[in-house]
């Protein structure tokens, strides 16, 4: 019979401990909780030059290793900074995952930006989607249980997506949903798989002082497949003006629009149908909406 783990108990504490015993080097140096922090992974700094990556729960643990992996082969070929691991732990001192060193990145992440031109974000944000599309596949990790079925076919979650419009009932447009569903699942990426992301959002974005985008983080849910699902942020964070701007960067078809449009109404979907995750239901209504009326194409 399968157990699961536990969700693990992480504070400063903690990190302190592992970096002690498994990385004496670097014993000593201050630990200090990151604001804000990640749902799959916590992360604290360490020092001044390094981080601290634990991921939160057994099913990220998957994300550890293949960032170790791809993240110093998509570094070169990118012109905004991604995590550069340089350690790698293993369990201990009652953690039970695998967890990572990394540099730490200079940045703000987007969500917390100060006057943020969003149609400047999108463009950077865009571009280098564009940029981590072309580069070569090789032998990167093709779009399965390891990304959450990010860079697959929505229609892996359809049953969700029924499950959740029963659950809601009047409380959503339910012929509109099912439009937009339907439109998203009649299409489907038909080129070879490209690299994603997997998790474009507004806390995985660092911009700098000027507001332009600085870094690309948390590579966990990256793969090979279909990059319909790295669109959302044009309804979870750009207002109507940004998101032009996004699809004239990104550079993608009308069908992978619908697709990602797809994408954005199914999690906007489980999480206002009670699916644990981040961020309150005044913020998942507004997805929704966003979601319902504008196509983006």
């Amino acid at each position: 019979m399968h157990t699961e783990v536990p969700r693990p108990q992480i504070d400063a504490a903690l990190v302190e401990r592992l970096v002690a015993a498994q990385f004496p080097q670097w014993a000593g140096l201050p630990v200090h909780e990151v604001d804000p922090q990640g749902w799959d992974n916590r992360t604290y700094r360490l020092g001044s030059e390094l981080s601290v990556r634990l991921p939160s729960a057994a099913g990220y643990v998957p994300a550890v290793e293949k960032e170790q992996r791809v993240l110093p082969y998509l570094a070169p070929l990118l012109e905004v900074a991604v995590p550069e691991p340089v350690g790698l732990g293993v369990p201990g001192d009652g953690y039970p995952f695998p967890w990572s060193v990394r540099r730490w990145l200079d940045g703000t992440v987007a969500l917390r930006a100060v006057a943020l031109d969003r149609r400047a974000f999108a463009a950077d944000v865009g571009t280098v989607l564009r940029q981590l599309r072309a580069i070569p596949a090789g032998d990167g990790p093709v779009a399965g249980a390891h990304s959450f079925h990010r860079g697959a076919h929505p229609s892996y979650y359809a049953s969700e997506v029924v499950a959740a419009l029963d659950a809601l009932g009047d409380a959503v447009d339910h012929g509109a949903c099912v439009r937009v569903w339907d439109e998203a699942t009649a299409t489907a990426w038909d080129g070879p798989g490209v690299w994603f992301h997997g998790d474009v959002a507004p806390g995985n974005l660092l911009v700098d002082d000027a507001g332009r985008l600085a870094a690309l983080i948390d590579f966990g849910t990256c793969g090979v497949g279909d990059p319909a699902c790295d669109l959302v942020l044009a309804w979870t964070f750009l207002d109507e003006e940004a998101r032009r701007v996004f699809r004239d960067a990104a550079g993608l078809d009308r069908d992978t629009w619908a697709r990602a449009r797809g994408w954005a109404l199914w999690k906007s979907l489980i999480m206002l149908a009670g699916s644990a995750g981040p961020g309150d239901r005044a913020e998942h209504e507004a997805v929704l909406r966003a979601v319902l009326v504008d196509p983006v194409v």
